[in-house]
């Protein structure tokens, strides 16, 4: 179920008005959970069950995880717990992509092909995984007690703004608002309803119309590409996948305080980086701090040599690359991540901060998307073909159509997207900040925006999130 569809903005305010006129933490807590299971029931009826066995799963190896029990029986009731929910990855994620691959390299020898399992794979299961992970290994860390209920683990789990995208949540962060479900007050329905406009903008104005487009360039021949379709193309992806991805963050942060609730912030104004580093502190946040909390410290970190780090940075962006598809265009641009992290460690990063505001802002735009033509092509053979296409080794054919509102579009995200780069920005904060009049046409404008996004998504066929694929 989709944020704007017709159903879920019909039944949402249902929902709302019972959880306003609930008395009581427990009436709150019980009323969230029951919406978001039948918000993920919806779209997912069997893997539900699968969901629920593994929670309990979690939930029963959680008082297993910290003192009195033995270390060792600690240790055995996380690598359990882990191996549990990766095996639900694997299952569903990468099992016919390994069959697909151990059958190319059996074929020479003509051995048995290894049979696909072709199951769909469920919305969000990777952000749902990692966070179980999150639990788990926060327990036997300490950082946190096991959940109090069984029922504060599973509100923790399904929790439904944040179900299907992110941002993933660490429950010790969770635990005190899951436990007792905050009272609503008018300032969290305001901020939360303002806070879900902007991202519906964002996925439903800017998005989707680009991702049309996109779509088109990507399917066609790339041989067949000139070189600024090519680009025109790569732009669109550029903003596309951004304005996707924020809005759905946006959406989720924005219903979660419309119930009371304070989520992380998962993106802050990636595309005005001035070096890669600078960009994965900026993009899917939640994400690469997943990465530097649960897989790159425990790797030793930055703490055993120069060489170590480089080669903990290479382990932790493949996987990242992995984790958001099983195809070795994922892995390819989790290697090409990892190798300009490495090279900011080296000399990059000292070299772009020496260039000025501007020149480092570019040169970091331009890595990222050509990180972006290896993230969004289908196969390396496709991937080759396209980049010889911006750098104009293509036999290109008649000019492409462009529909009427793909310049707009791209003229907006851009300006939204580099706005933070420029010297006006601190200028406009400040007057929001100071200026009643001025977040009042910011409410109105935002109000504006939901109204129209609501009417396009009457009007047009809607597209999925991107990262409801992952």
């Amino acid at each position: 179920m989709l944020f704007y569809e017709p159903l879920f903005l019909t039944v949402f305010p249902v929902v709302y008005a019972l959880y306003l006129l609930a008395t009581g933490a427990p009436a709150r807590k019980w009323i969230l959970l029951i919406a978001s299971t039948l918000f993920y029931l919806w779209g997912e009826p069997v893997f539900v069950l699968v969901l629920f066995a593994s929670t309990v799963l979690d939930y029963a190896l959680s008082f297993h995880l910290s003192d009195p029990t033995p270390l060792a029986r600690r240790r055995l009731a996380l690598a359990g717990g882990i191996a549990g929910n990766l095996a639900i990855l694997v299952v569903y994620k990468y099992a016919d992509f390994i069959a697909e691959n151990l059958n190319l390299a059996l074929a020479p020898l003509s051995a048995q092909r290894v049979p696909l399992l072709h199951l769909a794979l469920p919305i969000g299961v990777s952000f749902v995984v990692f966070e179980k992970i999150t639990y788990l290994v926060d327990t036997y860390r300490g950082t946190s007690r096991p959940a109090a209920t069984f029922t504060d683990y599973c509100l923790f789990v399904l929790f439904f703004p944040k179900l299907l995208a992110g941002p993933i949540l660490k429950y010790h962060e969770m635990k005190d608002q899951i436990a007792k479900p905050p009272a609503i007050e008018w300032s969290d329905f305001a901020t939360g309803f303002l806070r879900f406009s902007r991202g519906i903008g964002r996925k439903l104005l800017i998005a989707d119309p680009l991702g049309s487009f996109v779509n088109t360039v990507f399917a066609a021949d790339p041989a067949s590409l000139g070189t600024p379709y090519a680009w025109l193309g790569l732009g669109s992806f550029t903003l596309q996948i951004y304005f996707d991805f924020a809005g759905y963050s946006d959406m989720a942060i924005g219903l979660a305080r419309m119930l009371g609730f304070t989520l992380k912030e998962n993106f802050n104004s990636p595309y005005v980086a001035r070096s890669m580093t600078d960009f994965w502190r900026r993009w899917h946040i939640s994400l690469t701090t997943w990465i530097r909390d649960y897989l790159y410290k425990p790797l030793g970190g930055n703490r055993e040599g120069e060489a170590r780090t480089y080669l903990n940075l290479w382990i932790c962006f493949l996987l990242s690359g992995l984790w958001h598809g099983a195809s070795w265009n994922f892995v390819l641009w989790g290697a090409y991540n990892g190798l300009f992290l490495t090279l900011d460690r080296l000399f990059l990063r000292d070299a772009l901060a020496r260039c000025g505001a501007l020149i480092s802002t570019g040169i970091t735009l331009f890595i990222v998307m050509i990180g972006w033509a290896i993230f969004r092509s289908d196969s390396p053979a496709h991937l080759m073909t396209f980049v010889s296409a911006l750098f104009g080794a293509s036999h290109a054919l008649p000019a492409m159509e462009i529909p009427p509102e793909v310049p707009s579009a791209l003229v907006v995200g851009a300006a939204i997207s580099l706005l933070p780069a420029t010297r006006l920005y601190p200028a406009l904060i400040q007057s929001y900040e100071k200026r009643a009049s001025m977040r009042a046409l910011t409410a109105a404008a935002l109000v504006l925006v939901y109204v129209l996004s609501i009417a396009r998504s009457l009007a047009v066929p809607f597209q999925p999130f991107i990262y409801f694929r992952f």
